[in-house]
């Protein structure tokens, strides 16, 4: 059985949602459904009362808007569950690395990425598919949120700790991880997402919170997919431009201890004097 677990920000779901899930699932499932109407829960909490309600084999977690494309989707979670014990949680967008620095998932180099998804924003269909080759599953460190199926286990559990409403995909990720189980984006199950994730200042201020919760846990790779040279740079990257969004929120503090990670890692580099014109412009204002 897959328990389908919801953190409805409504107190009731549309009945398309509803249907396109029972119309589409194809194989026993229970859907448990958390209202969180009121926000008297971070989606850390939720998702741990969908946990403790479930009796599945298999844990699902979903958006409340999207779409599922794929008929029997559940009957492919499972037989890709079954095929292989080592396999921990599937999603159908993610990457093969996932900086120390607080980033978003696809802020990773495009050859890194894996997703295969359909969204929907201001009446516009974009399909996102790539990174698969020849292969229907690939291993990945970090999945997205919007999707994440796992096998059900006693040891894995949402920090509850987090009273946020963003990085719980990292979070599911790291638990995972590190028991042992590895990660895949599939494509074998599309499904369209009727919003566009934002990067904005709640965003940014949960990723400070997450880093100090799980940056002993950090960095990841697949494998030896990246040199070390090459993960520095990506580190670098993401450095400088989670400093420019910490300046964005008037964090100067932390956007200061950041910028000095960056700079031991590329002490030459154009974007040192672009910060600290930006932050002196701001002690100044």
């Amino acid at each position: 059985m897959i328990s389908i677990i919801i953190c409805s920000r409504t107190e009731t779901l549309p009945s398309a949602f509803l249907k396109n899930i029972e119309d589409t699932v194809g194989v026993e499932h229970e859907l448990i459904i958390i209202d969180n109407s009121k926000n008297n829960y971070s989606i850390f909490e939720a998702y741990n009362l969908g946990i403790k309600k479930s009796v599945g084999a298999y844990l699902c977690f979903i958006h409340d808007d999207i779409l599922f494309y794929t008929q029997n989707w559940g009957k492919r979670l499972e037989d890709i569950f079954e095929k292989d014990k080592k396999l921990g949680l599937i999603g159908v967008a993610g990457s093969k690395v996932k900086t120390k620095t607080p980033s978003a998932w696809w802020d990773c180099p495009h050859d890194q990425m894996v997703v295969n998804i359909i969204h929907q924003a201001e009446n516009k269909l974009e399909k996102q598919y790539h990174g698969f080759d020849h292969e229907n599953n690939v291993e990945v460190v970090l999945i997205d949120g919007v999707f994440m199926a796992g096998r059900a286990n006693k040891d894995i559990k949402f920090n509850a700790a987090i009273k946020e409403f963003h990085g719980y995909d990292l979070n599911l990720s790291i638990a995972y991880k590190k028991i042992g189980f590895k990660i895949i984006v599939t494509n074998t199950i599309l499904l369209k997402h009727l919003s566009l994730g934002k990067v904005d200042s709640n965003w940014t201020q949960s990723a400070l919170k997450l880093y100090k919760v799980f940056k002993n846990d950090l960095p990841l790779m697949v494998g030896n997919t990246l040199t070390k040279t090459e993960l520095k740079k990506i580190e670098f990257k993401n450095g400088m431009q989670f400093c420019d969004k910490l300046m964005e929120i008037k964090c100067r503090k932390e956007a200061l201890l950041f910028w000095i990670k960056s700079f031991f890692i590329k002490p030459k580099s154009k974007l040192h004097f672009k910060f600290l014109k930006s932050y002196i412009k701001g002690y100044n204002e």
